[in-house]
């Protein structure tokens, strides 16, 4: 929080399918200056409860509300990443009220399909989450980051295989059921989307289809692939901080 004056303003950070709230860490030493950083794990990742499933972004949305209420925050900002994207959208839509700007990163409306869904649960349900890791991986980062920074490579691989394969499937089943592209256009909360050139996930074809609905909504796209706060953070963080203290919204 930055010293003296009022409090800051408050960023929740929301995370990636198969992450926890470390994905983060790269943001905080710039995001700390000007804000008051809240980070949380999603349901069913990190250090949360596994409930039993499958979950739905009605449920993910509303643990969010739930949290700021707890803590008694009135409006913040709000920031996540695929999946913690997804929530954010979901909020945008149905909790408007609890969010001064929305930062929608690496996202789509809809994400992939049922069959595509299927298979990465049963995958995970028979094998485990090093069934998939070494593939997600080749999805998150690029192959010329993976062979410049193979240290943050090996820390991704650990934090997907510490993540509850219960959890994983559960908001799996999530993100199957979701489709928002008929009702991104009512989302009114000031709005930057942010795409990865090179993601394969949630294309860049992706965010500009939410950046051309979401009214007002800016875009921004990086020279990286889905995780790409880890892979371009200084562009990330940058791209992030001067949306968040211009004007409006």
């Amino acid at each position: 929080m930055p010293p003296g004056g009022e409090p800051a303003p408050v960023l929740l950070l929301s995370n990636s399918l198969g992450t926890n709230l470390s994905m983060w860490d790269a943001q905080l030493p710039e995001f700390e200056r000007h804000f008051s950083v809240l980070r949380y794990d999603t349901r069913g990742h990190g250090r949360t409860t596994v409930v039993p499933g499958p979950y739905n972004f009605e449920q993910l949305g509303a643990d969010v509300v739930a949290l700021l209420d707890a803590l008694k925050l009135e409006r913040v900002h709000f920031c996540g990443l695929s999946m913690g994207g997804m929530t954010g959208l979901w909020l945008g839509l149905h909790a408007a009220s609890r969010f001064r700007k929305l930062i929608i990163c690496s996202a789509s409306a809809k994400f992939g399909t049922a069959e595509l869904w299927e298979k990465r649960i049963a995958t995970v349900r028979q094998g485990g989450m090093k069934s998939i890791s070494p593939q997600v991986v080749e999805r998150w980062y690029t192959s010329e980051f993976r062979e410049r920074a193979p240290e943050t490579v090996r820390a991704t691989l650990q934090i997907i295989e510490g993540t509850s394969s219960e959890g994983y499937v559960n908001c799996c089943a999530a993100l199957r059921d979701s489709d928002l592209r008929e009702d991104v256009a009512n989302i009114r909360t000031s709005t930057l989307i942010i795409s990865g050139t090179h993601d394969p996930a949630a294309t860049p074809t992706d965010g500009k289809f939410l950046a051309s609905r979401i009214p007002g909504a800016q875009y921004s796209e990086l020279n990286a692939a889905h995780l790409s706060n880890i892979e371009a953070p200084e562009d990330f963080s940058r791209e992030v901080m001067g949306f968040l203290t211009s004007e409006g919204g």
